[in-house]
């Protein structure tokens, strides 16, 4: 999903005049659109799918960052005792 400046980068001017095409571009390309006022970016347009996958990757990355960090502080146990654990508090019989 790499921008292309020459595409991406349009003005809230041509967003209002264009939405239809522009939103059909930001769909068929998966790329987002950046929108400008006054020359400054204001805001980006992105394909709902697409935006759906930057969430999702965004909330694993979070869990990831949990999980370093109890790593990285010693949090852990081994996997036996850990599904002994697991076993025992859900009343698990194996």
């Amino acid at each position: 999903m790499q921008l292309k400046i020459t595409q991406d980068i349009l003005s809230i001017t041509e967003l209002k005049k264009h939405t239809s095409n522009i939103l059909q571009q930001v769909h068929n390309t998966k790329r987002p659109v950046v929108l400008t006022k006054n020359g400054k970016a204001e805001a980006v347009l992105l394909d709902a799918s697409e935006y759906e996958k930057m969430t999702g990757a965004f909330y694993i990355m979070q869990k990831l960052a949990k999980a370093e960090m109890d790593i990285k502080i010693g949090r852990t146990e081994d996997a036996k005792t850990f599904f002994q654990r697991f076993r025992s508090e859900k009343n698990i019989r194996s």
